[in-house]
């Protein structure tokens, strides 16, 4: 048997698949999603690389978390000026030194 034969086609002309224009049929590309061929032909401006978010499980990945044999934090065990340097330190009170005191009925709040 003699194997089939296709013509060139170079002036042929075929819609895309997806907006429907004519272009010559040398320009459209196959559409390709997750790695299989959804046998599509669209236009350059239609056609879109696989996107890389269909390979995410595909490739392993090891990024571990935990540390073997941790240790404690021994930084806080220590008296004196290391303690206070090492404390957390949350800025400026900007109300520090005023004095106000305010009353509403029977209630009295005094800020000092």
């Amino acid at each position: 048997m003699s194997a089939t034969k296709y013509a060139q086609g170079k002036y042929t002309i075929a819609d895309c698949d997806r907006c429907g224009f004519r272009y010559k049929r040398k320009v459209l590309k196959e559409l390709v999603v997750n790695e299989a061929p959804t046998n599509l032909q669209v236009c350059p401006q239609c056609w879109e690389p696989d996107h890389p978010q269909y390979k995410v499980g595909k490739y392993p990945v090891v990024d571990p978390q935990a540390i073997m044999n941790p240790r404690p934090d021994r930084s806080f065990e220590y008296t004196g000026a290391q303690t206070a340097s090492r404390g957390i330190q949350w800025g400026s009170n900007p109300l520090l030194g005023l004095q106000s005191s305010c009353t509403v009925g029977t209630v009295t709040v005094t800020i000092s």
